[in-house]
């Protein structure tokens, strides 16, 4: 007789279970490849560099080179006024770039725009950055008819930053310019018809002036500056006849008021340029001549004046030959040389500087030390003519730039004469008989 205890099934129990399907999950996910994030780059300037890396080109001297002048050009950009209009010249020798450093304000609209002068020029890449707090942070690239435009949400100083692709580059006129953001509210008007300024003393000094005054005869129309809804249409209080507008895209609202005659209705969409009313004094503007008041709110008053006065006038035109860019010249005087970042540095007769920029009347030059800043433009002639002869006393290796670092490219032996053409510091920049040229040091 068989007296075991049957068989029962057995139940298991749930942390059984949940390590069971743990295994089988895991065991699973060995078998899938493990595929990095996808590079998704925030701008054209950091696609080509994550596409040299790929390549492996930023493992290269010149790849190197590439990203930190990128770099460097940020950390020491040159300062420039507004409106900019240079003639640039970035070297496809070397990895080459320029940053120029500028003041923009809320109400401004800054367009940036670059003319490739060089048929082989290649792709050029043209970033914004906002400055501050030594941090820099992006804020617009170019498009590739090679313009840039943005508008500032508060005032600030801005980075321009111009760098072509690898071995390439030449000529280019760059020009930088400030525009109002709004079109003018009043037909035919202009900066100089604002009269009274936002913050000026009202009613004996109780209260300040939240906007501007534009002055014009009775009757001219007002038009809307921007695209926006019409919020209100009516009479209100010291306002007269007044219109409120909804600035959609820049989330603040516009107020026009002491209009003769109100020409649009509530809860519409109207266009830039789209007439609102007529100039007019009602409300507590009896007394004085016809006017608008305009304003802008966003958590209260905002100056509107740079919203709509011209900002800049036209830049100057440059006035040099393009081709004068990159070649070697000398000063034919003592002259200063304005620092691109500020100050300034003497320089003697024959200095020997390389011209990579040009602007109304200076040149942008670079020193054989590195050195960068402008000169005046008849103050540089070509280096063809010698200024001088020297004599070789003792052997003397003929470098390819100032500096005992640099190897010879010949040696010069005593008694042989060279023709001087240009100097720096203690260095003298010649050519033997035989046409070669090269640098020395002076004795």
């Amino acid at each position: 007789m068989n007296t075991s205890t049957p068989l029962l099934p057995v139940r298991p129990s749930l942390g059984r279970v949940l390590l069971f399907f743990l295994l089988l999950l895991t065991l699973g996910a060995c078998t899938d490849e493990i595929v990095p994030d996808e590079f998704v780059p925030r701008n054209d300037h950091e696609a080509y560099y994550h596409s040299l890396k790929q390549a492996g080109l930023t493992e290269t001297a010149l790849g190197q080179d590439w990203m930190e002048q990128a770099h460097a050009v940020l950390a020491d950009p040159v300062v420039i006024e507004t409106p900019l209009e240079e003639l640039l010249f970035l070297d496809p020798s070397r990895a080459d770039a320029v940053a120029y450093r500028f003041k923009a304000l809320r109400g401004h609209k800054v367009q940036v725009e670059i003319e490739t002068l060089s048929e082989s020029a290649g792709r050029l890449f043209i970033d914004v950055f906002r400055s501050g707090e030594g941090t820099m942070r992006h804020i617009a690239s170019a498009s590739d008819d090679q313009m840039l435009g943005f508008e500032p949400r508060r005032d600030g100083e801005y980075v321009l930053r111009i760098q072509s692709e690898l071995l390439r580059g030449g000529s280019f006129l760059a020009r930088v310019l400030k525009v109002p953001a709004f079109e003018f509210p009043v037909s035919g008007g202009h900066t100089r018809d604002i009269g009274s300024f936002f913050g000026d003393p009202r009613d004996g000094g109780r209260r300040r002036h939240h906007g501007i005054d534009i002055f014009a005869p009775r009757g001219t129309p007002i038009l809307a500056p921007v695209d926006g809804y019409i919020r209100f249409t009516g009479e209100r209080g010291r306002g007269g006849l007044v219109v409120w507008m909804r600035d959609e895209q820049r989330d603040q609202t516009l107020y026009f008021a002491h209009l003769d005659e109100i020409m649009t209705r509530r809860h519409t969409y109207v266009r830039a340029g789209d007439t609102l009313g007529t100039v007019g004094n009602t409300g507590n503007a009896r007394t004085t001549p016809p006017h608008l008041h305009f304003g802008i709110y966003q958590n209260g008053p905002i100056d509107p004046y740079h919203f709509v006065a011209s900002a800049d006038r036209r830049p100057a035109p440059v006035n040099m030959d393009p081709l004068l860019l990159s070649r070697t010249m000398r000063t034919t005087r003592a002259t200063e040389l304005r620092r691109s970042t500020g100050g300034a540095q003497s320089l003697p007769k024959h200095q020997l500087v390389t011209v990579n920029g040009a602007r109304k009347d200076l040149l942008r030059v670079l020193l054989p030390g590195g050195g960068t800043g402008y000169i005046p433009t008849r103050a540089i002639e070509p280096v063809d003519e010698p200024v001088d002869q020297h004599t070789i006393v003792a052997e003397t290796p003929l470098r390819p730039l100032p500096g005992a670092e640099h190897a010879p490219i010949e040696v010069l032996q005593s008694g042989q004469e060279v023709a001087v053409l240009g100097r720096n510091e203690e260095f003298l920049f010649v050519r033997n008989a035989v046409g070669q040229t090269g640098w020395l040091l002076g004795r």
